[in-house]
């Protein structure tokens, strides 16, 4: 695979988020588009209120015309744009929910999860059609396993939802997630390289050039955020690469903040559930480290640095060296 179209394709993605977000932020201000704050959350976070929100939608703009226009059309090519712009679009109903409807859950559990259903079947779908390898393959070893049949697919199901989920959970601070986000595609990027997916190489770079652009408005203090338009949108990309690449469980080294993120959730959940105590003083864990006293900065430039050297884990890991 040629890295200069992936550089260029980079590039081209970054200029086209840079140049959407300065006309986007203005209208999501008219349009009274603002974030809203948890009240048992961070105090320093309560001045975070009525900043414009839905800016996940210069994240979608700039990835899906750049990936358009870089990106050979295959099989890949299309399970690709559809998770990407299928979870952009639950998080967009979910954001324009809260924000036009007042509602502070968005859709509901259920609505969310037919969503989610319906988009990882669809996914499955185009996978049937393409005949896609079904065996996985443990990361750095020889060994695999198939699951002939279908097995396979309600796995894919059940693994799209977690990583948008916990790319989602990781959207808490200003500049975290467009930074850890574009490190783990980067990794990918190299992973599809490998695999020789020229679709899967062109959506990590089309992705990277646009959280890295929004990250411009984003890093702290940001002026815009996300919101779960953009946050379900890249969990979307970065799972379908890991599909196509069949790097399935390769994720759980490169994107092992996202992991530890949503397993922060789910252990403060069943533990206050279970025994009426919290092992963190809140959850995700990156407001752990904000309440035990850490400046947002820190936490976000912490964050970044573990993924780095997660990346480059998952990347020497995948060469099995």
């Amino acid at each position: 695979m040629d890295y200069q179209l992936l550089l260029l394709t980079i590039a081209v993605s970054f200029i086209l988020a840079v140049i959407a977000a300065p006309l986007f932020i203005p209208l999501l201000r008219r349009m009274k588009f603002g974030q809203q704050v948890r009240d048992d959350g961070p105090q320093s976070h309560l001045k975070k209120a009525g900043t414009p929100t839905m800016g996940g939608i210069v994240i979608i703009v700039a990835f899906t015309l750049s990936y358009l226009k870089f990106s050979v059309v295959n099989s890949d090519f299309y399970v690709l744009l559809v998770a990407t712009l299928g979870y952009g679009l639950i998080g967009f109903l979910d954001d324009y929910i809260k924000i036009v409807f007042k509602r502070s859950l968005g859709l509901t559990p259920r609505q969310k999860l037919f969503g989610q259903l319906l988009v990882g079947a669809v996914l499955c779908a185009l996978l049937i059609s393409a005949g896609h390898n079904t065996a996985i393959s443990i990361p750095g070893t020889s060994i695999s396993f198939d699951w002939t049949g279908w097995f396979y697919y309600p796995f894919i199901i059940i693994m799209m939802m977690a990583i948008t989920n916990a790319v989602n959970f990781t959207d808490g601070l200003d500049g975290l997630l467009s930074g850890v986000s574009a490190i783990a595609l980067a990794a990918f990027a190299v992973v599809a390289m490998q695999a020789t997916s020229i679709a899967a190489g062109v959506c990590a770079a089309a992705m990277i050039g646009a959280v890295l652009g929004f990250l411009v408005f984003n890093a702290y203090p940001a002026k815009v955020f996300m919101g779960d338009t953009g946050s379900f949108g890249i969990g979307g990309a970065i799972g379908a690469i890991a599909i196509v690449t069949k790097s399935e469980l390769l994720f759980l080294v490169i994107g092992g903040v996202f992991v530890v993120e949503m397993l922060s959730v789910v252990i403060q959940v069943v533990s206050f559930k279970t025994r009426g105590k919290r092992i963190f003083k809140m959850s995700p864990i990156h407001h752990h480290f904000e309440l035990s006293g850490w400046s947002e900065w820190r936490v976000v430039i912490s964050f970044w640095a573990v993924s780095l050297v997660l990346a480059g884990l998952g990347l020497y890991i995948s060469k099995g060296l």
